[in-house]
């Protein structure tokens, strides 16, 4: 830390809700920012008056930036597609793939900005994303290039299919690669963008797809790749009751003995999904630190089920929330999937099987430690500078000022009105900034149209 740093005051807010070790919520709190990194954090009378930068926050609610554990940023350009709208996950994909192998980098890079620049107005400031098909030319790069251009902490995954139609699995063969480029390509991206550092703006991350798409070889030297390299592993997991049945019959196994015997668990790996994991599942899981990115839009879009969230949570498993693709959800809100978080758990396993600040924490501090950071997740000093604000002083808030943190879960889902990540100020007054939205729109629906006319 240098005296040559930026500094930045956010000051007066109704409430900082810090989810730090001891849940603080502070009434009337500020935050001094230094660099990139929090220097203080408590009432607003006790913290310095000035700085290169204050902001009042007067009638906002401050959480940590939420935190994205699972998504499809392209499948942005394929929303309630008329063939997929009312199918299961197979149904689903079986309609899609074909219309996801027309995909091209500049429509990557365009949807990818799409799904960031919304996430980001929700109160996202971390997102991971899982691009597995390929084609044209479409590379990660693509997705890393526009995490760089709006400023978003990035957890991109390699993902990958290799086991088409001919051999049993689930994709045409014409989106599938060979495994030998698949682990070539995901070296390459490994050495030339993962930063192991703390505070890192971007990590790189090894994700074969699923079980019903990618050979037993090739999750094995998956595995071994990404402990070589040190980096996180991620897949779909355990999904749907079709995916349960497709592991027994192909595999011998559950979901979760599956990805056991193939070293697939452990603090390094997080699942997407687990809507059907079973309870020695879950003990396993919890065991060995694996963590699970919840998904309940997707789940219930998909009429895949119900996650026991509440049974993880209280075996100790490590869980997270994903708003997963775009396509299957159709929508890509980090708050809003926190509010149908806690309201799913509450239809599958009562009305305290999850509360509002628990929601909260699974988006915040839950989804850090899934991606295994300590950076980020809760403020406090020395945590990295990622934090939200949302005006709670508005028509979806008013009546709710008896309890505005819960609010945020309870009532309508809000867009930002702060967002500041690593330091600098991304969103102001609820507009993003350096991007001009009517624009990227405009070319995104373009690709879109263009996508599905073929």
């Amino acid at each position: 830390m240098t005296g040559a740093e930026r500094t930045l005051l956010v000051r007066n807010a109704r409430v900082v809700a810090t989810m730090d070790d001891a849940r603080r919520e502070i009434p009337g709190g500020a935050i001094l920012v230094r660099g990139n990194r929090i220097e203080q954090i408590g009432p607003t009378a006790e913290l310095p008056a000035a700085a290169d930068e204050v902001i009042d926050l007067a009638g906002h609610v401050v959480l940590p930036g939420l935190v994205n554990t699972h998504h499809h940023m392209t499948q942005s350009l394929t929303r309630a597609v008329p063939a997929a709208q009312d199918g299961e996950l197979f149904t689903w994909l079986r309609a899609l793939y074909p219309i996801w192998a027309r995909m091209r980098p500049e429509m990557a890079h365009a949807a990818t900005l799409t799904a960031m620049a919304e996430l980001m107005l929700s109160g996202c400031t971390t997102s991971s994303d899982h691009l597995y098909i390929y084609p044209n030319g479409c590379r990660l790069d693509d997705s890393i290039r526009a995490a760089r251009e709006i400023g978003m902490r990035f957890h991109a995954t390699r993902g990958s299919m290799s086991v088409g139609e001919s051999e049993g699995g689930l994709p045409p063969d014409s989106v599938v690669e060979r495994p030998d480029a698949i682990l070539a390509d995901t070296q390459r991206l490994i050495e030339t963008f993962h930063d192991a550092g703390r505070y890192a703006m971007l990590r790189v991350g090894v994700a074969p797809c699923s079980p019903f798409s990618v050979s037993r070889d090739l999750m094995r030297a998956s595995a071994e790749l990404a402990r070589h390299y040190k980096v996180g592993l991620h897949t779909h997991l355990a999904e749907t009751a079709n995916d349960v049945a497709y592991c027994r019959e192909r595999f011998g196994m559950t979901p979760a003995e599956y990805a056991e015997d193939l070293g697939w668990v452990g603090a390094d790996v997080w699942h997407a999904h687990c809507v059907h994991l079973d309870q020695p599942g879950i003990a396993r899981f919890a065991s060995t630190g694996t963590g699970v990115a919840h998904c309940p839009c997707s789940n219930m879009r998909l009429a895949s089920g119900i996650a026991p969230v509440r049974a993880m949570l209280d075996a100790g498993v490590h869980v997270g929330l994903g708003v997963d693709g775009s396509a299957s959800n159709d929508s890509g809100h980090m708050l809003g999937e926190a509010r149908q978080a806690m309201l799913l758990q509450r239809v599958g396993f009562g009305p305290a099987a999850l509360n509002a600040r628990q929601a909260l924490e699974i988006a915040t501090r839950g989804g850090a430690q899934v991606l295994g950071r300590d950076d980020i997740g809760h403020l406090a000093p020395g945590m990295a500078a990622d934090f939200v604000a949302f005006d709670t002083e508005t028509i979806g808030f008013a009546g709710a000022g008896h309890d505005p943190v819960a609010a945020l879960v309870f009532c309508k889902p809000a867009n930002v009105s702060l967002s500041v990540i690593n330091g600098r100020v991304a969103a102001r007054d609820g507009r993003l900034l350096g991007v001009d939205l009517r624009q990227l729109v405009e070319r995104h629906n373009g690709f879109a149209r263009e996508l599905l006319m073929g």
